[in-house]
């Protein structure tokens, strides 16, 4: 005899009493949770999701990300700007003391013991008591606004974790991805008079006493203003609080734009269960439009009223995802982009069909031929995707959310998710993407809990096509797809077409037939792995593409045309001015003034001629002819650079590159520089980690013309060959930063051995120390000058590595600049140059915001000298690191520097003018 039970499972439930002092920042909560055990397993415990205590401490993993991503405001941030969770007590329905504590390395989540274990389908209740102390929004956006007095507030209190077989251990990253179980909430809040408070529960209050409650719920938040800036939208199905203003917009257009977008979205999804919605303008500036926030504000290129549309559409749709489906956000992140995307996108193809990426400046005359500025709102998702693609970079959708480096987590993978929308309702159509999308959202307002699973069975229950291919090779891969046509041969009814799978990823593949840019036939032809061939219709066509309307994730569109002409070019050459984003139609080459310096040759306009679009593309060439007004003569460089990536090794690219140039060293001489390279990059695993080696190869070939300037213009030293091998390793982030080279340097006059080591560490106390060890000796030399030496405070750059404004300069200015390498001496000494070995170390720490003391000391050995004994001593202005710094000498080898004389001529500077060197501080966050 079997026992057959039925077990009705009830709902978690919580009553939190907090009293909020809004001028202290203090919450005191008293809190009631009934845990009911909906799983089969016995519960012995229960772990509380506490985020608001990642705000804690400078160790939390919250904290990590931040210096992970060179954000520096947390961790210079004061005491009294963090947030904390303090517990008094834990008890249990029997009012026994618990036990608790926090997991190792979770310092926001809290681990109760229970007196006894839960079985299945059965409940216990705990109440506990605590202290929350609200952090400065300036971190993550949520916390106390300290310039309005307003508070947003997110995840401040405890909640318990998502179950799945064992409690979900997450801590805050500040992903906005908390995992709380689905609970019914009650919140009753007393707050200090003058404060008004707005919720996505349901309830109302006044005069510092509000009462909400919500039924099934991941969680809620709270806007509390002392400054009201909330605008209220009342409609039959509930009420929507929007902190989303716009001045440009006035209050009508504002009203209208709420009403066409709560319409949009209850068609696509069906009605929100929530009488509350908050629209907040925190959750657009921490996930904005790409595009639309890069723009300066005085550039308007649309609208006002559209751009404050589509805020409102991304922000509203993303609340109402997250209010209401039932998933774990971290670990099936690509649901909510998936179906966020999918609205955004249907919204704009019935509103706005035609709209231009960039809006009305592809009006402008000067840029209309730019396909940057002729693409469509809905066409923008592939190029994104591709630019971290082509840089090696992008990660797979389905992976867990923390796993992303920043720029993919806020950015590409959203829009990866886009065009994986558009690839599967374009092989699908039928609308069966959009009504899918409707039914799991109907499905999660009445589940306790979903997963992606349960929307992928959806998926493929509701197709009419096999498409295992969509979450094997799309969603949980990085797999790249990319097909050609290989060759065409038509006939007078019908063309036959052999397509070839570049990279073997079986996906299916759609196929165009064009006449005169308009499409007259589309067919998808199933995933393959090798070769084959089709035939097509001939419908006078002259034109066979792939992908023509971009649907796939495709690598590489600019194999995808054939020309069925007698004579043509596939895809012929377009010159633009200034870059653009890439045009799979056209070899694209541009055109854009180019300006260098040095002090012989002056401020050097010219032209530069370049194939770089903003995907990055295996071949590059870019080719700069200046024109030197100091001299009259012609200047300029050049570099051809291959670029091969390997998807899955540690050896993830190996860059082959020829470069040259040509600018003067002296007044009255100029050199030419020649240097072919084979550089190995090699990265780990996980992308996050901000490590990476090089092994570089090259032979740099100069030949200086002579000079009456220079006294080391000799024969040996007016042509030579360096064959250079060097080995890098950089790993850094905000508190350490560790960077390893070793140097080998061979020629017919001298070989030279030399290695490097830099560590700099920011302490808790946000005092900072650096500290750099440099060791160089030669194996041999046959030459009898200083050219090829040591230098102690300044390399003698003989290979024109450095961007040396006045190398050859002795005195004045020029000579004082200041670049870190070899001895990395500071003040000059009488023995400049060391021709047989140097070991030295040098160091800094700050003691003031940016006033740093240094100190340099060393050992310094030449030919015929004894060993010496060097050091240096001084004051370090360093206002961006390795981009502009000042250094004073005080003490050194010389003696007390300040009283010698002439002491402006003793002051080092460092001033870096390459765009690219300083764009690379601003960007090194997101990648």
């Amino acid at each position: 005899m079997f026992l057959l039970c039925q077990i009705t499972f009830a709902q978690h439930s919580t009553v939190i009493n907090a009293t909020f002092d809004a001028n202290e920042r203090i919450i005191n909560v008293k809190q009631e949770l009934t845990y009911v055990n909906a799983s089969v397993d016995t519960i012995n415990y229960i772990i509380l999701n506490d985020w608001n205590n990642a705000y804690s401490s400078k160790t939390t993993p919250m904290a990590k990300r931040f210096t992970d991503e060179f954000i520096k405001a947390f961790h210079l941030a004061k005491d009294t700007d963090r947030g904390s969770t303090t517990i008094n007590s834990f008890t249990d329905q029997n009012n026994l003391s618990l036990n608790w504590r926090r997991p190792d390395g979770h310092p926001d989540l809290v681990y109760v013991q229970l007196k006894n274990p839960i079985y299945p389908g059965k409940s216990f209740r705990i109440s506990f008591n605590y202290d929350v102390k609200i952090p400065n929004d300036r971190f993550t956006r949520f916390g106390y606004d300290a310039r309005t007095g307003n508070y947003t507030l997110r995840d401040w209190y405890l909640s318990p974790a998502r179950y799945e077989h064992g409690f979900v251990q997450y801590s805050n990253e500040n992903l906005d991805d908390i995992a709380n179980a689905a609970t019914d909430y009650t919140l009753n809040l007393d707050i200090t008079p003058g404060f008004r408070v707005f919720c996505d529960l349901n309830g109302k209050g006044s005069n510092g006493k509000y009462s909400f409650e919500g039924k099934n719920r991941n969680g809620f938040n709270l806007m509390v203003q002392k400054q009201i800036g909330t605008e209220i939208f009342s409609f039959s199905s509930g009420t929507i609080y929007s902190s989303h203003s716009d001045k440009r917009v006035n209050e009508v257009e504002r009203s209208i734009v709420a009403d066409k977008v709560v319409e949009f979205v209850n068609e696509s999804l069906g009605q929100q269960p929530n009488e509350n919605i908050l629209v907040q303008q925190v959750d657009y500036d921490r996930n904005p439009i790409y595009g639309l926030n890069q723009l300066p504000s005085f550039i308007r290129p649309f609208p006002d009223s559209f751009i404050y549309e589509l805020k409102f559409l991304k922000t509203y749709t993303n609340a109402v995802l997250k209010n209401t489906l039932k998933l774990d956000p971290r670990k099936d992140n690509w649901v909510y982009n998936f179906m966020e995307m999918a609205i955004v996108m249907d919204y704009l193809n019935q509103y706005y069909p035609d709209e231009k990426l960039m809006g009305s400046l592809g009006n402008l005359g000067i840029l209309k031929g730019h396909n940057l500025f002729n693409i469509k709102q809905n066409e923008q998702y592939l190029y994104v995707y591709l630019l971290m693609a082509r840089k090696n970079l992008d990660q797979p959708l389905g992976n867990p959310k923390s796993t992303f480096i920043k720029f993919n987590e806020q950015i590409a993978n959203k829009y990866k998710a886009a065009q994986a929308v558009k690839y599967l309702d374009g092989y699908l159509g039928n609308d069966i993407v959009a009504s899918t999308v409707k039914e799991f959202y109907e499905r999660n307002q009445t589940a306790k809990q979903q997963n992606r699973n349960d929307l992928e069975l959806l998926l493929r229950k509701n197709a009419n096509k096999d498409i295992s291919w969509f979450f094997d090779e799309i969603i949980d891969s990085r797999k790249l797809v990319d097909y050609k046509i290989s060759c065409a041969k038509k006939s007078k009814d019908s063309v036959t077409v052999t397509l070839k799978n570049v990279t073997g990823t079986t996906v299916p593949v759609s196929l165009y037939s064009i006449k005169k840019r308009e499409v007259v036939f589309k067919q998808w032809i199933n995933a393959f792995e090798k070769d084959t061939t089709i035939t097509l219709p001939r419908l006078n066509a002259d034109r066979l593409a792939i992908n023509y309307v971009p649907e796939m994730t495709e690598y590489n569109p600019r194999n995808n045309q054939h020309s069925l002409k007698a004579f043509h070019f596939n895809r012929p050459v377009k010159f633009s001015f200034f870059q653009d984003i890439e045009n799979p139609n056209y070899n694209q080459v541009f055109y854009v003034p180019a300006f260098s310096y040095n002090l012989y040759d002056g401020l050097s306009p010219g032209l530069r001629l370049h194939n770089k679009t903003l995907l990055e593309k295996p071949f590059i060439f870019d080719i700069s002819g200046l024109y030197s007004p100091n001299t009259q003569q012609a200047i300029g460089s050049f570099a051809l650079l291959y670029n091969h990536y390997i998807r899955e090794d540690y050896l993830y690219n190996i860059r082959y590159s020829i470069t040259g140039n040509t600018f003067h060293y002296t007044p009255d001489a100029r050199y030419y520089r020649l240097v072919p390279t084979v550089q190995l990059r090699l990265r780990p695993d996980d992308f996050r980690k901000n490590q990476k080696e090089f092994i570089t190869f090259r032979q740099v070939l100069v030949e200086r013309r002579p000079s009456a300037y220079v006294l080391n213009s000799t024969e040996q030293t007016e042509s030579y060959s360096v064959f250079n091998a060097r080995y890098s390793f950089i790993n850094s982030n905000i508190s350490h930063h560790n960077n390893f080279n070793t140097d080998v340097q061979l020629s017919g006059l001298f070989g030279r051995l030399s290695g490097e080591y830099q560590y700099r560490h920011l302490f808790n106390d946000n005092r900072q120390v650096n500290i750099r060890f440099f060791a160089g000796a030669f194996m041999y030399r046959d030459t009898n000058n200083d050219f090829f030496s040591f230098g102690l405070d300044r390399a003698s750059d003989y290979l024109f590595d450095y961007n040396y404004y006045g190398r050859s300069e002795a005195t004045g200015l020029f000579s004082q600049q200041f670049i870190m390498a070899d001895g990395g001496f500071k003040s000059i000494l009488k023995d400049r140059y060391v021709n047989q070995w140097m070991t030295t170390v040098n160091a800094s720490f700050n003691v003031w915001n940016w006033v740093e003391l240094y100190g340099d000391a060393g050992l310094i050995k030449s030919k015929n000298r004894d060993t010496e004994f060097v050091y240096d001593s001084g004051v370090r202005l360093n206002l961006v690191t390795d981009y502009f710094e000042l250094y004073f000498p005080v003490y050194s080898t010389n003696g007390f520097e300040p009283t010698q004389g002439s002491y402006s001529q003793k002051i080092r500077f460092v001033v870096t003018l390459s765009p690219g060197t300083l764009i690379s501080l601003f960007t090194r966050k997101w990648f």
